[in-house]
């Protein structure tokens, strides 16, 4: 098949278009903010829970946050974004009952053995 041009082909001048670039330049300065954050809690706070809870939520915010820009799920309707949050949160819920089934079921196996 030929390819026919149309006017529009011929006036492009191939340039993101600054309302566009305000918005590229907005994302990667929040992402490289929660970044930041993640690599002074990284380096400034000591190993534990309470730093792998907040490494947790830090990612969680920026998973949201690209999913939001990036997949432009914030510009779809209220039920696709509800749709994809609910089973999202369960899954996270899932993770979060595993591994605090697991971390008991280690401790109760450890201390039947000692």
């Amino acid at each position: 098949m030929a390819h026919h041009h149309t006017e529009s082909d011929f006036n492009q001048t191939h340039e993101i278009p600054k309302a566009q670039t305000k918005a590229i330049w907005k994302t990667f300065g929040i992402l490289v903010a929660l970044t930041a954050l993640e690599f002074v809690f990284a380096f400034f706070m000591d190993a534990g829970t309470a730093r792998n809870a907040i490494f947790i939520i830090l990612t969680l915010f920026k998973a949201f946050y690209i999913v939001a820009e990036f997949m432009h799920l914030k510009h779809e309707t209220k039920a696709l974004i509800w749709s994809v949050i609910i089973p999202l949160s369960l899954v996270v819920w899932l993770m979060v009952a595993l591994l605090s089934e697991g971390s008991y079921y280690f401790e109760s196996v450890t201390n039947y053995f000692n």
